[in-house]
């Protein structure tokens, strides 16, 4: 009985080296393979993987993802434009910038109002007037150019600041001030070019003409 079971483990033991390590893999038993072989058959050029420390890993993952700076631009805006300008200066911005780089979009100058006194009919008539404010202590300044000769009191973005304030220097004594339109609202096409780098501003400069009397100015935030 005991000699049957050593000779059993025997076999046993002599069954399992032969199919752990093949030997039996012509009669399709054979261990699945821990290893792929034929993988290793494929790589190109093995010799060049090199294997990283783990710090020298993590640099050379975060050097991936870190890109390099984005170039610095601005924004820049122009205008307004009535409708001819607009129309000529779309055409030289065509050819003279990339497409996308600009756009024209439609826009409004707000009105002002001023309160004003004036025209004076001599140079004496408006010194006089200023000397009379200056004794009320009324700030006034000089007109525009459409409007000389003349004295401002006060400049505004709506009428109902310009009321409010030609009420003020009436309390003071001021008999003559009236509230008149600086400017009125107009509507045209303002220029944007939403991000200006350096290269692309030097080509701006040919532009110039074509802009007028407006210049470029910063985008308002």
């Amino acid at each position: 009985m005991l000699r049957g079971i050593v000779l059993f483990l025997l076999l046993a033991n002599g069954v399992f080296y032969a199919w752990s390590h093949g030997l039996l893999a012509a009669y399709g038993l054979a261990p699945a393979p821990v290893s792929e072989p034929q993988r290793l058959a494929q790589q190109i050029h093995p010799e060049m993987v090199v294997v990283l420390p783990p710090r020298r890993a993590a640099a050379a993952s975060a050097a991936v993802v870190v890109s390099a700076p984005a170039e610095p631009s601005e924004c820049l805006t122009a205008g307004l434009f009535d409708v001819a300008r607009g129309t000529q200066l779309a055409k030289a911005l065509a050819d003279s910038l990339p497409a996308g780089s600009w756009s024209l979009e439609p826009g409004v100058e707000p009105g002002r109002w001023m309160v004003y006194m004036g025209r004076y009919a001599s140079a004496d008539l408006l010194e006089r007037k200023k000397a009379e404010l200056r004794g009320m202590r009324v700030k006034y300044e000089a007109a525009p150019a459409n409007l000389e000769p003349g004295l401002s009191l006060g400049s505004f973005d709506n009428e109902a600041a310009a009321n409010k304030l030609l009420g003020e220097v009436t309390q003071h004594g001021v008999r003559t001030a009236h509230v008149v339109a600086e400017r009125l609202e107009t509507h045209g096409m303002r220029l944007r070019l939403p991000t200006v780098s350096a290269a692309l501003k030097t080509r701006l400069e040919a532009l110039k003409p074509a802009l007028g009397d407006k210049p470029f100015k910063p985008c308002p935030a």
